[in-house]
């Protein structure tokens, strides 16, 4: 499971290294071998190992190719998914289309998200950051029963 964020940088040959902690693990579940794509709902890139990766494929396949709101998703959604292999340093390559989704320059943020990362621009992350704080703590966002039962 993927937790916390770590501050990264992109390289001038447009890789991130990803950060130690992870990388044996990721190594035994998955040879590193990930998947890359956009976040159809913010600016960011959701980075997932293959296994993963592949339950998600699963549940697209399962999506209808006449429906026009589920055809737009898997278009999305799989037309941007590109191959991502770490190499034995960590580090994988962005291609230019993700990169230019999420406004990556090169300070970067990668934040674990249990099964997942998330890879942001580090701006728009603590700008959102920033902002999902303030609505939480103004009540302008509305808790689930979900999260009123959550206890920290």
């Amino acid at each position: 499971m993927f937790r916390g964020t770590s501050a990264i940088t992109l390289d001038s040959k447009n890789r991130i290294t990803i950060p130690t902690k992870y990388r044996e693990e990721l190594f035994a579940d998955c040879q590193g071998k990930m998947v890359c794509t956009v976040d159809i709902q913010q600016a960011c890139l959701l980075l997932y190992p293959l296994a993963e990766w592949e339950e998600i494929e699963l549940t697209l396949a399962g999506l209808s190719s006449i429906n026009p709101q589920e055809r737009l998703f898997k278009q999305i959604i799989l037309g941007n998914a590109s191959d991502c292999e770490m190499d034995k340093n960590g580090r994988l390559l962005l291609n230019g289309p993700l990169r230019q989704h999420a406004n990556l320059e090169k300070n970067i943020m990668l934040v674990g998200q249990l099964n997942k990362f998330e890879i942001w621009h580090d701006t728009a992350w603590q700008t959102q950051m920033q902002q999902g704080i303030s609505k939480i703590q103004s009540g302008e966002i509305e808790l689930t029963e979900r999260l009123l039962d959550l206890s920290l």
